[in-house]
């Protein structure tokens, strides 16, 4: 899964309905740019893939007083929405999705109820310890993997991965349980 496709559903169903251009912007003031592959021409290309795939709905608008085509305005589809939550998902109970797309996940986590996220995390940590076991379950006891060569650093990388990744998702399960952001269906916090 790419990031930019979660982040362009993500970021036109916090607007409505939207074009390009404002998609793009909202991306660019998470700093997308600079952690995913959410580039200009990738947005507009998923956003026309997506309409195409039954996704998104195009709204043409009237031109500009400037000048120029229509633009093109886009929406969410019952089938996008679906989508969303889907790739959402899948992205926070994977124990090993890509950066960006784990990022992207984590980013809009307030779109979930909170028990569903908490669901969500416990299970990527769930399969975040299997994954550990599963390296450890055949190796010795005693096992040194120092001794073992490029084989043992290769070892020792993915414990270390899946080690620090059981580590991050449980700090932000702890974070959840203990009320931080505003998660769906929640009030938010009055203003102090």
């Amino acid at each position: 899964m790419k990031s930019v496709r979660l982040l362009v559903l993500g970021a036109l169903r916090r607007r409505g309905r939207a074009h390009g251009y404002q998609i793009r912007a909202d991306l660019e003031s998470w700093g997308a740019h600079e952690w995913s592959t959410a580039t200009s021409g990738s947005v507009y290309h998923a956003l026309k893939s997506m309409a195409g795939q039954g996704l998104l709905v195009t709204h043409e608008t009237v031109p500009s007083e400037a000048g120029g085509p229509p633009r093109i305005e886009y929406e969410l589809t019952g089938k996008g929405e679906q989508e969303y939550f889907t790739l959402l998902s899948r992205a926070l109970t994977d124990r090993e999705p890509s950066l960006d797309v784990l990022g992207a996940a984590v980013g809009l986590i307030e779109d979930l109820p909170r028990e569903r996220a908490l669901q969500m995390l416990r299970e990527r940590a769930r399969a975040m310890h299997e994954w550990r076991t599963s390296i450890t379950s055949h190796l010795p006891a005693d096992t040194d993997l120092g001794t073992w060569g490029p084989v043992g650093e290769v070892l020792s990388l993915w414990l270390t991965t899946a080690d620090t990744g059981a580590q991050w998702t449980q700090r932000l399960i702890r974070r959840l349980e203990e009320g931080a952001f505003t998660m769906a269906g929640e009030d938010p916090a009055p203003a102090q």
